[in-house]
């Protein structure tokens, strides 16, 4: 796979030094490259998901990929793209969070011994936790000067609303490591979001004044939305790759709410399909956009690619569920996974009236509005509707022993959790 040219049909690439060099030594030699993941939560998020994929395309090409913690560099702060300094985590909380994202990053990579090419992972908390400053300054701090560091956009979009010191000295601390993994792994690429580009090319500035190494660096574009919001945002805030923090039938939705401007360049982005399918995808958008073909196709492959079979299955029954009023069909951890932040409500008896228990979960500002509701038929339970002003909680029945699902109107869903 020539994977350059992969990643420019798809839309992605943006910037790369010396292309035609770096072209010529990828068909030509098993190359190694990083990307570099800096811990500033205890999970990453679909804003990393590009970069992640992109070490996977690359090692599908025969490649090596190091996929980078930040176990050091995550004590600094990256400027890139921040409009203000970055609160400074402690030393225990970026260790549990590095942890954290190299089990995360093994999910995507493979790490097998009896391959050709198995991917790595390093942490660059093992040379720069160690560091002499003196050492630093001497050997790292003088082949940059003050008037470089100005030029790199992380720096100069910050001069007016301020930087400090510690964040103004990030790029160096990336530049070296680059340079350390030139001397430990060989490494000769590193890829980045176009945020990155300053750091990258300060690496190579600092690799080229102190030897004869040849390295290279590449950008991919960031990932905007057609109607001008962010990416990578839903109602609930963000999205990430961890399953306790955004279930997979959460993550699920988040991509079949695709909208049809951004699905094709999607597909793109974060499938594996082939352009030509992208292509057969695309066109049935155009001929037949209500089938949302293409969106279902999406959200499948990334779930699965994020949070495997299983979790997928789960999510489409959710959603089959959902859609159809069939609740009373989903298991227990289906229900807990698809009202995960609807309104809860747990209680020591089932032996409560239906009137009672909407006003108890605040389904119902009143017993009165509750009698109303009921009998206009605005209320469900378990997906049943319940126009009875005499049910009792205890003969709806519940969803694995455990739960009670209310919905009033068509869109406000309350759970209820019996002890």
């Amino acid at each position: 796979m020539d994977v350059l040219k992969d990643l420019e049909l798809r839309g992605l690439l943006n910037q790369v030094t010396d292309r035609e060099g770096l072209d010529k030594k990828l068909k030509e030699e098993r190359v190694v490259l990083y990307c570099g993941f800096d811990p500033t939560a205890d999970s990453l998020h679909i804003g990393n998901l590009l970069m992640i994929l992109t070490l996977r395309r690359f090692q599908m090409a025969g490649h090596i990929p190091l996929a980078l913690v930040g176990g050091g560099t995550g004590l600094i702060g990256d400027p890139s793209g921040k409009a203000n300094e970055r609160t400074l985590n402690g030393p225990e909380i970026v260790q549990e969070w590095s942890q954290k994202i190299k089990n995360q990053l093994s999910r995507f990579l493979d790490f097998s011994s009896d391959i050709e090419n198995p991917a790595q992972l390093v942490n660059n908390y093992d040379w720069l936790g160690s560091i002499n400053v003196i050492e630093f300054l001497r050997d790292v701090g003088k082949n940059f000067t003050v008037n470089y560091m100005l030029a790199k956009d992380s720096v100069d979009s910050r001069i007016g609303s301020g930087i400090s010191f510690t964040e103004f000295s990030y790029m160096i601390l990336q530049g070296y490591d680059f340079l350390k993994l030139t001397e430990l792994k060989n490494c000769s690429l590193q890829i980045g979001g176009s945020d990155q580009w300053g750091n990258i090319t300060a690496g190579l500035e600092l690799i080229g004044k102190t030897g004869d190494f040849r390295a290279f660096g590449a950008t991919l574009k960031l990932v905007t939305k057609s109607d001008g919001t962010k990416f990578g945002k839903s109602e609930s805030g963000a999205i990430w790759l961890d399953g306790t923090k955004t279930s997979s039938y959460q993550f699920y939705q988040f991509w079949l709410g695709t909208a049809d401007n951004d699905v094709v360049r999607f597909l793109k982005y974060f499938t594996f399909l082939s352009l030509e399918e992208i292509d057969r995808l695309e066109q049935e958008v155009l001929a037949q956009p209500e089938k949302r073909e293409a969106q279902k196709v999406l959200a499948a492959e990334v779930t699965k690619l994020v949070h495997g079979s299983e979790a997928l299955e789960s999510a489409i029954n959710i959603t089959a569920a959902l859609f159809s009023g069939n609740i009373g069909e989903l298991s227990r951890v289906e229900v807990e996974e698809a009202f995960k932040d609807v309104p809860s409500t747990t209680l020591e008896s089932d032996d409560v009236l239906l009137i009672d228990l909407l006003v108890a979960v605040g389904a119902a500002p009143s017993k009165r509005q509750a009698r109303t509701d009921i009998e206009s038929g605005a209320v469900t339970v378990n997906g049943a509707k319940v126009t009875s002003l005499e049910a009792n909680a205890s003969e709806l029945g519940r969803i694995g022993d455990a739960y009670l699902v209310i919905r009033r109107g068509k869109k406000n869903y309350f759970l209820v959790q019996f002890a």
